[in-house]
């Protein structure tokens, strides 16, 4: 039995804390990150005149989200025990409240497990988010299989979330997200993310399968938001997100224009990731190279409250379908939790037995994340050919890979 060690329960803190580091003798410490963090505006103006201009540093290029990466560096501690061979818990959740979708999109990645109208026992879930946060999970996303806010105890579960002290988002189409919902959840999340993959009301409904009304719905929904956050200084982060495909490629700008003028933090531009159990297969050999050019002409937007983010790296390793590791290690970091109350390895092996290490409807969370259906499961060699290029964890994998297999000469820095 793994020895997995976190007894106290801490205590809600304030969004996106950070663990101390431990730094033992010998241990590989984690790097620092790659991207360079915002000067505060006002030391950032002093700089500007200081220097003459803002080529030290442009706060208007800066992710300062960290979207377009990962922030597994900042769990030093966590890291630490995991190199160290000790059993931990996960950061971040991955939940799924509801199955059911509004929309039928194109590029799905979920089209394989279906659309069945099933939604998460809230009752059950609070019992479980309660004792993740006591065994250390930092933060939770709903999203998952279909459309969260179809299940109407969404805003009951944010809340709770919220008040056992998790960080938490959302992923939404945001059809849903109107008003009197904006009113009631926004205050309680970190971020918010819409997928909204055109420029246009008829692409957008050719794309999302879905009624052109739909469009100017997420827009005004988004808008309202916007002002709401505004009007009550919450610091809660509102972005869209859509999936770069032929469709929409010339539609990129416009929506850009459209997500500044509504008030968005950012949009962000990300390539299509072919699920390999999902039925849809038309954009499975896409590529990506003409479209970096479209990262300039992009930036030319972004100023102080508006940031695009261009996912050309990320682009770039699916052109060339380069993993940089040789296994998956990121799973101990991670939880996936799907609609049935089912919990998963990887959202990439939903359906497979292998990966299924139990059910929250039957059991505590500790019971199965110490159980023999996960030990025997992480035993398990994970085949990455079977894996979709730039999953969840494939940033990870590269930080954590490079730990475990550091370069010659580490100490030069």
């Amino acid at each position: 039995m793994h020895n997995f060690g976190v007894r106290s329960t801490p205590k809600p803190g304030p969004r996106s804390g950070t663990e101390e580091p431990l730094c033992p003798g010998n241990a590989v410490l984690p790097p620092a990150p790659a991207r360079p963090y915002a000067l505060p505006a006002k030391r950032a103006r002093l700089a500007s005149r200081w220097h003459g201009s803002r080529d030290l540093i442009d706060l208007n290029q800066v992710d300062k989200f960290g979207i377009d990466g990962h922030k597994l560096h900042l769990h030093p501690g966590r890291v630490e025990a995991w190199l160290s061979g000790r059993g931990i818990y996960p950061i971040y959740a991955e939940i799924a409240l509801a199955r059911a979708c509004n929309h039928r999109c194109v590029f799905c990645s979920m089209d394989f497990v279906g659309y069945a109208p099933l939604f998460l026992d809230d009752g059950v879930l609070r019992a479980r988010l309660t004792e993740l946060r006591r065994l250390g999970l930092k933060s939770v996303m709903y999203a998952g299989e279909g459309e969260p806010l179809l299940n109407r105890q969404a805003a009951r579960i944010i809340r709770h979330s919220r008040r056992v002290g998790l960080d938490v988002a959302l992923t939404t189409n945001g059809v849903l997200l109107r008003p009197d919902l904006c009113r009631r959840i926004l205050a309680d999340l970190s971020w918010v993310k819409v997928s909204i993959n055109a420029g246009t009301a008829a692409t957008y409904a050719r794309v999302h399968r879905a009624k052109p009304a739909d469009f100017d719905a997420v827009l005004s929904n988004l808008a309202y938001a916007a002002r709401y956050k505004k009007s009550r200084g919450l610091k809660t982060a509102l972005g869209m997100q859509m999936v770069l495909l032929p469709e929409n490629r010339r539609e990129v700008l416009a929506l850009a224009r459209r997500a500044k003028a509504a008030g968005m933090d950012y949009l962000v531009v990300k390539p299509y990731s072919q699920h390999p159990l999902s039925r849809t297969r038309r954009f499975q050999d896409i590529r990506y190279e003409r479209d970096y050019a479209l990262a300039e002409r992009l930036e030319r937007l972004n100023d102080g409250r508006f940031h695009v983010v261009f996912r050309r790296e990320t682009m770039r390793r699916w052109d060339e379908k380069a993993k940089g590791y040789g296994r998956c290690l990121g799973l101990p970091f991670w939880t996936y939790i799907d609609a049935a109350g089912d919990v998963w390895g990887c959202s990439r092996f939903l359906g497979d037995k292998d990966f299924l290490y139990g059910n929250i409807l039957k059991s505590g969370f500790r019971a199965i994340w110490e159980g023999r259906a996960r030990r025997r499961s992480l035993r398990r060699e994970v085949e990455l050919r079977r894996c979709n290029f730039n999953c969840r964890l494939d940033e990870i994998n590269r930080y954590l890979w490079l730990l475990k297999h550091p370069p010659e000469h580490v100490n030069f820095i």
